[in-house]
């Protein structure tokens, strides 16, 4: 006689065990696919940030569960559309979507910036286009040199490090540049009232917005090998790639990346610079604004 209660028991947990089992089972030799049930277990630690924000009142659980949807859906969707771009392998459909995600990280640096004026969007997206897309240029066609030069695969991941890094260094300085040159107002007055032309009024303020900026990208140079191992190198090193190639890969990116933060934030620093002032060597206090 069987124990049909017994069974309902047993039955179940079998299975259970058997999924359990292949889930813990080390993978085959060189697979680092990863199933959606393996993501799932990736965004479980996020309650770690939800808890502690929980604990401590931080009033940021909300914001981690819509960041994590948010990731989530527009990775998603670029996943697709790149799917369906690098089964094309046509040029107009990579420089769409290069576009499109320039347009879009131009306008994201200027969304985390407190003090505003009436250009700085316009600036913000020339300045992200032309650092970018001239240091992207360079690293396909001269260093890189896919076959054909469109290749998706090559100019999308490399123009994405490269707005990735901009934007926020972009980010950094021009938000240090407009607040700083509203808290030093009467520093900036008095020099102008002295005699000195805009450019002098404004230097410090510069300078100092310029230096924020790159601090970011030059304490990741200091400490890589050392106490990170950076995106493209570790991507390559999971795909299978001989390390010294990886580090090659690593060190070509990052300079690439420096070269392009350099670029967009002296551009945007300028051309704001040029926009708050005027020929008459005058602050034009009522073109900053708090957003």
């Amino acid at each position: 006689m069987f124990d049909l209660n017994g069974l309902d028991v047993t039955i179940p947990g079998l299975i259970h065990g058997q999924m359990l089992g292949q889930f813990l089972a080390p993978r085959p030799e060189g697979d680092i696919s990863l199933s959606w049930f393996e993501v799932g277990v990736a965004a479980s630690l996020l309650l770690i940030n939800a808890i502690i924000s929980i604990q401590l009142g931080l009033g940021m659980a909300k914001r981690i569960a819509t960041s994590s949807v948010r990731m989530v859906i527009q990775l998603a969707i670029l996943g697709l559309v790149l799917k369906q771009i690098f089964e094309l392998s046509q040029p107009a459909p990579v420089l769409a979507l290069a576009a499109t995600m320039t347009i879009i990280a131009g306008v994201s640096a200027v969304k985390r910036i407190d003090y505003r004026y009436p250009s700085i969007y316009r600036n913000s997206i020339f300045s992200v286009w032309t650092s970018a897309w001239i240091v992207t240029s360079i690293t396909v066609l001269i260093i890189v040199r896919p076959q054909p030069w469109y290749s998706p695969q090559v100019v999308i991941p490399l123009l994405g490090m490269v707005l990735g890094n901009s934007l926020t260094g972009i980010s950094l300085g021009l938000d240090r540049f407009m607040s700083e040159l509203r808290n030093r107002r009467g520093e900036v007055e008095t020099m102008l009232a002295l005699g000195a032309t805009r450019w002098e009024s404004c230097r410090g303020v510069f300078v100092e917005a310029t230096r924020t900026a790159m601090i970011p990208i030059l304490n990741t140079m200091s400490v890589a090998g050392i106490v990170s191992i950076p995106g493209m190198m570790t991507g390559q090193l999971l795909a299978g790639a001989e390390p010294l190639e990886a580090v090659k890969y690593q060190i070509m990116i990052m300079f690439v990346i420096a070269a392009a933060i350099a670029i967009g934030v002296v551009l945007s620093l300028s051309l704001s610079y040029r926009n708050v002032t005027n020929s008459n060597h005058q602050i034009e206090w009522d073109q900053i604004r708090r957003h």
